[in-house]
């Protein structure tokens, strides 16, 4: 059966962010953790050894799958920062199109800095992942 690697834990957020090696990704993943704790009003919580995580919700596919992950959240990685928001969000594409410079895979969003980006429409991406999967998981 298949086990669920990206849990929320007790790890520091802080402790995290201190360890980026960069001086200028560590920069940025504190202009993020502002911004994503700004705009959610949730407190950052790690997720994996990785990945800085605000809010959460419990998923369920068809399959049969189910789990936690967060609403939104980032991971200033050592190629790319990536950012999670709503995987399947078709006014997501939308948003992205007045991003700035970046690139997409199927949940995550990678940017190389944050000076790339327009972080108004950062903002606007992170409520409406936050929306979408708050419509399509409804609490129970």
């Amino acid at each position: 059966m298949y086990k669920v690697k990206t849990k929320e834990n007790d790890n520091s957020v802080i402790e995290f962010i201190e360890k980026v090696e960069s001086p200028k990704k560590r920069e940025d993943a504190y202009r993020l953790l502002d911004i994503f704790t700004e705009t959610t009003g949730y407190q950052a919580k790690m997720w994996g050894p990785s990945i800085i995580g605000f809010g959460s919700y419990h998923y369920k596919y068809a399959t049969g799958h189910e789990g936690d992950a967060p609403l939104v959240g980032f991971s200033p990685r050592k190629a790319k920062i990536s950012l999670y928001f709503a995987p399947g969000d078709k006014k997501r594409d939308e948003l992205l199109e007045r991003f700035g410079k970046h690139t997409t895979g199927k949940a995550c969003v990678y940017i190389n800095k944050i000076t790339d980006i327009d972080s108004e429409v950062l903002k606007e991406l992170i409520i409406q992942s936050i929306d979408f999967l708050r419509e399509t998981y409804p609490e129970q």
